[in-house]
């Protein structure tokens, strides 16, 4: 059955003539949102939706979830990281777990705790919900009312039953930001629901006594999409969360437990793992599905040049794929630096593809990978990215943010 169902993805994902999105109504939700949105989303945003919808089967994703469910028992051990205690219990919103899904499974290549996109594949799901595809949506019938359920919870975790009356959400310069539509989105969903919703620069932020305020308003929680994920550049930050004035999510030491590369090769160190106290049935999920990965250190620089064309090169704290470089593209030059900076080195697992028809009518092949957006250990929505060239983007004609269905 698993083999059938393997094969009929197979065919779909080869197949760039049917399983389209039906582009008319995705550009009538667009419309939907207002003024504002379509001015954001028009301008260097031509290749953030594609038209392909990438096929998985059942059993993929009940891999990649047993591999996130796996994840979350062991960084939840208090040996896991016990000098980065979480903050407030806050669990933190929209984990992203990455995965290369090929003919040897489902494989886990990297776990970010701000990752972007959840609010608009909301949309593009929502776009399509009349359009009959083959397969399962996997995602909830409901994501706008899952993602504010997961925002109250956080709320909740930290303040108990106190009112949620604002959000911010924060990020650099958020107006310049390639995802600034999203955070469109997110301000709207809040408001809907009666929650005051401000996008600001952390700069904006003036700490007081008693909490962070902005224009006057005192801040009750933030919807943090900042890349300064230690938020070193942002002291008054970082201590307000530590000191429990302002409720954070995610935080710091989400980022610590979660996302920071290293962990990647502690999830592959079984030994380690059995220390910890982690059970055999979960190591022996994430042997199978988190690609070997090593601490690069100088010692080992003779070992990893021989290898280096099965390895792909990440550093522990990137992000949007920057500084990351597939092995077998390295020169000694940019070797040599990697050698001298924080990187970790994985064995290379080979991304999926799916057939795309351009607008001309040509077909090609882009590779994919799925992002499965998590909270507390399940699967919110799961999206595809397609894409060409060494690591995702959205520059690719026919490629972007897809659809993503399962069959049986």
């Amino acid at each position: 059955m698993a083999d059938e169902a393997a094969a009929r993805a197979a065919r779909l994902n080869a197949d760039a003539q049917t399983a389209r999105i039906d582009r008319a109504l995705l550009e009538a939700a667009i419309r939907e949102q207002g003024a504002a949105f379509q001015e954001a989303i028009s301008a260097g945003h031509e290749h953030l939706f594609s038209d392909a919808v990438l096929f998985v089967t059942a059993e993929q994703v009940e891999q990649m979830q047993a591999v996130i469910a796996a994840v979350e028992r062991v960084v939840r051990l208090d040996g896991w990281m016990a000098s980065t205690p979480l903050q407030h219990e806050c669990r933190g919103v929209f984990y992203g777990y990455d995965f290369h899904i090929n003919d040897q499974g489902a494989h886990l290549i990297e776990i970010n705790t701000n990752s972007g996109g959840a609010f608009l594949n909301a949309l593009l799901i929502e776009s399509q919900h009349n359009v009959v595809f083959p397969g399962d949506a996997v995602a909830g019938d409901n994501p706008e009312q899952v993602f504010l359920d997961m925002f109250r919870n956080e709320w909740r975790l930290a303040r108990g039953d106190a009112l949620l009356k604002n959000i911010a959400i924060m990020d650099e310069q958020p107006e310049g930001q390639y995802l600034y539509p999203e955070f469109l989105l997110a301000k709207e969903m809040f408001e809907r629901a009666g929650i005051a919703a401000y996008i600001c620069d952390p700069s904006a932020l003036q700490s007081r006594d008693d909490g962070l305020y902005l224009d006057g308003n005192r801040i009750d929680l933030a919807y943090n999409r900042l890349t300064d994920f230690s938020l070193q550049q942002y002291p008054a930050l970082r201590q307000a969360d530590l000191d429990g004035r302002i409720v954070m999510t995610p935080n710091p030491s989400h980022h610590a437990r979660y996302a920071d590369k290293r962990n990647l090769a502690r999830l592959g160190d079984a030994e380690g793992l059995r220390t910890l106290g982690v059970i055999d049935s979960d190591i022996a999920i994430l042997q199978s599905g988190v690609p070997r990965t090593i601490i690069v250190r100088p010692e080992l620089e003779a070992g990893l040049w021989a290898k280096r064309k099965e390895l792909f090169f990440k550093p522990n704290s990137g992000f949007g794929s920057k500084g990351a470089y597939r092995g077998e593209k390295l020169t000694k030059r940019v070797f040599g630096e990697i050698l001298q900076s924080d990187y970790v080195a994985q064995q290379f697992a080979p991304p999926g593809e799916r057939n795309v028809r351009l607008d001309d009518g040509e077909v090609v092949p882009l590779k994919c990978d799925v992002r499965c957006y998590v909270y507390q250990g399940q699967i919110q929505l799961a999206a595809a990215r397609l894409y060409q060239g060494q690591t995702t983007n959205f520059r690719t004609p026919g490629g972007g943010f897809a659809l993503v269905r399962s069959v049986g």
